[in-house]
């Protein structure tokens, strides 16, 4: 789908829902963790951020959570807003944080847990009241730089690959994207009504020891830029590419300060990126546009279907329980761009990419501000860079790769066409094509 309006200002709101699930409901991230959630640390968000020019609606929802919804899910509540609130297209980003509740692509008849199905509802009422609640908006972008994480693919000179999931001394890797890049929304008058940050680090100081829900570090984040602003506009974590990017203290039992060091990270990442914000002049453009754009890729397995089984067992069978429907030998995979005012790019992953591409997505971008939004309406696995296929090491080679090598690279040429094509640079591009 394409939509491109000009000639009509730009409209915004927000909005933010409480998602945490009650105790009992199997937590995500960690094959090592078999108790099920026994309480909560910090709740679980959704936020909403809805721009509109004209007719066309675009909704931005944030979650607190591990991987967005099953494509099904995704589908009924784009559904469902469009019919409330003509809502062109709804953008479902998760935080990836591995202290949230599992979720799955499909369930067997019946077998929905309760708790999926009172969030997805209540995500389409948030949407619904972004909607109606939006006024006229003014927005501006900016950029900060922060140290929190590191690249967790040691590579060795004999050319291994090492595992390296903590860096408690900060010892310098690469590649590494410190970026803190920011998306300032305020009214007309200049109130803040919402701060958007994007930035690549895997969510995961609190390790499998851990059995409450938690935002993890993004939720501290939040919460330092919101103070920042006397609690007036909706701070977002939008991740970026940290699909190699683990936090310095990642997995830190809880017994070893895990909660210290959380917020640490989050108020680190989190005062960057109010400082930046606080230093960004926002703009009214009365010839405003919003063009969106979603492109369906097919890729193979990478793997052949036995293999690609047997490495899936060596998880475990839980592991094997939530990833077996990735045992096929193909998938159609969503790539959403958009372009705001002929000069904010957004373009999404639907799993974990590698964070070169998050870099290489800004520096080949023809417009001034380009952000990547991994995790993003859909969940399918790492997509590593070819060199990391080639070298290998975790989210590189084995179950939790899936999809075939070259898959990332694909994915940020296509929406760098879409881009082009917004512009006018590009006109020969055919519309709604699938790749």
């Amino acid at each position: 789908m394409v939509d491109l309006v000009v000639g009509a200002g730009l409209k915004a709101g927000v909005a933010k829902v409480d998602i945490t699930p009650l105790a009992g409901q199997p937590m995500y991230g960690f094959a090592a963790r078999l108790s099920p959630a026994m309480g909560t640390l910090d709740p679980l968000f959704a936020r909403v951020l809805v721009l509109e020019v004209g007719e066309t609606r675009l909704a931005l929802v944030a979650l607190d959570l591990g991987r967005s919804f099953g494509p099904a899910a995704l589908a009924r509540l784009q559904d469902d807003v469009k019919e409330s609130s003509g809502i062109s297209y709804v953008l479902v980003t998760a935080s990836h944080t591995h202290s949230g509740p599992v979720i799955k692509d499909e369930y067997p008849p019946g077998k929905t847990p309760p708790w999926e199905t009172l969030t997805l509802e209540r995500i389409a009422k948030a949407i619904d009241a972004a909607h109606e609640k939006a006024v006229e908006a003014r927005i501006g972008t900016g950029y900060g730089v922060a140290y929190i994480g590191h690249n967790r693919l040691r590579v060795n000179p004999e050319g291994t690959v090492t595992w390296m999931d903590r860096n408690t001394a900060r010892i310098p890797t690469s590649p590494v994207d410190p970026t803190v890049s920011v998306l300032r929304v305020d009214t007309r008058e200049g109130q803040p009504l919402a701060i958007l940050v994007n930035y690549a680090c895997h969510p995961v100081v609190l390790g499998p020891d851990n059995v409450k829900f938690s935002a993890d570090f993004p939720g501290t984040m939040t919460s330092t830029v919101e103070q920042a602003f006397d609690g007036q506009p909706v701070c977002f974590f939008h991740q970026g590419a940290p699909g190699d990017i683990n936090p310095y203290h990642a997995v830190t039992l809880l017994t070893q300060d895990a909660l210290k060091w959380r917020d640490w990270t989050g108020e680190r990442l989190g005062r960057e990126a109010a400082r930046v914000a606080g230093d960004i002049h926002t703009e009214t453009n009365s010839e405003a546009s919003l063009d969106v754009a979603e492109d369906v890729l097919i890729f193979r397995l990478r793997w052949q279907s036995e293999k690609f089984r047997e490495a899936l067992l060596g998880f475990g069978e839980a592991f094997f329980e939530d990833y077996a429907p990735a045992i096929r030998e193909e998938w159609r995979l969503p790539v959403a761009t958009v372009l705001l005012n002929q000069q904010i790019a957004l373009m999404t992953m639907p799993g974990e990419p590698f964070v070169e591409f998050q870099m290489n997505w800004r520096d080949r971008c023809p417009v001034q501000d380009a952000f990547l939004l991994g995790y993003a309406n859909g969940y399918y696995g790492y997509f590593p860079t070819i060199d990391v296929a080639a070298k290998g090491g975790y989210g590189g080679a084995g179950a939790t790769a899936w999809v075939e090598v070259g898959a990332g690279e694909r994915m940020v040429d296509r929406a760098l066409i879409r881009v082009y094509e917004m512009l006018g640079r590009l006109t020969d591009i055919p519309q709604n094509a699938e790749y």
